[in-house]
């Protein structure tokens, strides 16, 4: 299926450098550039991903977007619904997906 990008569901998921371990902070623009590269590799046709660091602890983990607007998680999940997808699922197979990506990164 293809799908114009201004109907795409962005999906903002932002990286806390903690997570990286200690020198996190010194790695954690280029496993964001990495990890965005690796999620969208695997994204269904209607999802473009964009990976950021979260240094604004006020900010949530995920938030989601089309066309640069934002749109309240229900949106989102009314948008995955489309599609069949749950939005708990969709969010909880990324947050699973987050140490194979930072073990790869690392070379593990």
């Amino acid at each position: 299926m293809t799908l114009a990008d201004s109907k795409k569901l962005t999906v903002i998921f932002r990286i806390e450098p903690g997570c990286l371990g200690p020198e996190g902070l010194s790695h954690v623009d280029k496993f964001c550039i990495q990890a965005g590269l690796k999620l969208q590799r695997s994204a269904p046709a209607y999802i473009t991903w964009q990976v950021e660091p979260r240094h604004d602890k006020t900010l949530p983990e995920i938030d989601y977007a089309i066309l640069g607007r934002a749109l309240s998680r229900d949106h989102a999940k009314r948008y995955l619904s489309h599609f069949d997808q749950q939005i708990d699922s969709f969010e909880m197979e990324a947050f699973d997906e987050l140490p194979d990506i930072i073990d790869q990164y690392f070379g593990r």
